[in-house]
């Protein structure tokens, strides 16, 4: 326990997720949300066509899927300082591969570093450091990061827009390289302590390790499930959300508008979370209320267009303590002390789905319009509520 204390303090935590909280902001801001602002400039000046634009993000989190397991374990046995320090490093060599990118290859090559840089850099990751450090304490840090994070699209939407406005999408990513070098590598080898000791592997041949090994593979998929259904929806949602709405007769301003709920609304449900969960109540209500609100959210959104906003304000505070939650519930459900290799395992799914929902959306817009879509969200909402139930049933036992 004593070898832990460095890194237990509340000074000292606050400390660590107050940087954690900014790299994240930056990182999410000129990776994820990078398209939103700088796609249509990146079209016009290549004579790329938008959608070979936005592929790139896709193609980024798909790789980022796959590497993910490995950054798990890299975690798991370095720590999260250097595993966040190569993640901007990565970001950052991203970009300026990205501002000199002239032919399309090029630009995907700079993507797929980008991807790489996100499975290192993004929640999974400062989750994974988190829980190495603090163990099963670490669900208070992890509810803090999410409130910074909630903050992404908020600061670096504008920043984007201003770079590009004053000189152009290729002097926005040197800027972008240069902020990942200059604030988040220093952030990450200087505020990141030296984990713990690892502990030992598991033991392999007590009495009832069989079945508890069948349960914590069932455990693993449902909750792999779960966050894969969230996924998709959230991703789907993301991209085609303006689309839907002027479909159902709502004004493209209008529509913007309603859109600016869900980002209050997340880290509106991420403060209520933060004030009265804490460690009152077993992550599995986080999780089992963060589906609920995501059905009722798309239920409502599909059947009525009356009331939109609520629609979309429970739709946004669902997902924002879902984030919360896929931190949070791995602690409880399953061993602490290998929670950051289950996490890089547990990332893998649901972010390739990420990386093909927008797509899936896209067919099912030219298939049937927005009613499909909706119905076919709303149907993985409502199974996903079931999931968690059983996974609810599944901890109980």
């Amino acid at each position: 326990m004593k070898a832990e204390a460095p890194v237990s303090t509340a000074r000292n935590r606050h400390v660590l997720v107050s940087a954690l909280g900014i790299t994240q902001i930056l990182a999410w801001g000129s990776s994820y949300y990078l398209p939103a602002v700088l796609a249509a400039p990146i079209a016009r000046d290549t004579g790329w066509s938008l959608a070979s634009v936005v592929a790139g993000l896709s193609c980024g989190l798909l790789l980022a899927g796959l590497a993910s397991p490995f950054t798990g374990r890299l975690i798991q046995r370095h720590g999260g300082r250097p595993v966040l320090a190569a993640s901007s490093l990565l970001l950052a060599a991203a970009h300026l591969l990205l501002a000199t990118a002239t032919a399309y290859p090029v630009y995907l090559i700079a993507w797929l570093l980008m991807g790489l840089g996100m499975s290192s850099g993004l929640y999974d990751a400062g989750f994974a450091t988190l829980g190495r450090l603090y163990g099963q304490g670490a669900r208070g840090a992890i509810t803090n990061l999410t409130l910074f994070g909630g903050f992404a699209s908020t600061v670096c939407w504008p920043l984007s827009a201003f770079l590009v406005e004053h000189g152009g999408w290729r002097i926005a990513c040197l800027a972008y390289a240069a902020i990942h070098l200059a604030i988040c590598l220093p952030l990450h080898l200087w505020m990141i302590p030296a984990p713990p000791a690892a502990a030992p592997a598991p033991m392999k041949d007590r009495p009832n390790e069989a079945s508890a090994s069948g349960r914590t593979r069932a455990r693993f998929i449902l909750l792999a499930s779960i966050q894969t259904l969230a996924a998709i929806i959230a991703s789907m949602l993301s991209v085609h959300l303006l689309t839907l709405l002027q479909l159902r007769g709502v004004g493209l301003a209008a529509a913007v508008g309603l859109g600016a709920l869900v980002g209050p609304s997340q880290v509106g449900a991420r403060v209520a979370e933060l004030l009265i969960g804490r460690n009152r109540h077993h992550p599995i209500w986080t999780m089992l209320t963060s589906v609920s609100l995501l059905a009722a959210g798309i239920w409502l959104l599909l059947a009525s267009q009356t009331f939109v906003a609520l629609a979309l304000i429970l739709y946004g505070a669902g997902n924002g303590i879902h984030t919360i939650a896929r931190g949070a519930l791995p602690l409880v459900l399953f061993d602490p002390h290998q929670y950051a290799a289950l996490m890089g395992k547990l990332a893998t799914p649901s972010l390739i789905a990420q990386a093909a929902a927008p797509s899936i959306g896209a067919l099912l817009l030219g298939a049937g319009g927005g009613n499909l879509v909706l119905i076919a969200l709303a149907a993985a909402a409502t199974v996903n509520v079931g999931l968690c139930a059983g996974l609810m049933a599944a901890v109980r036992r």
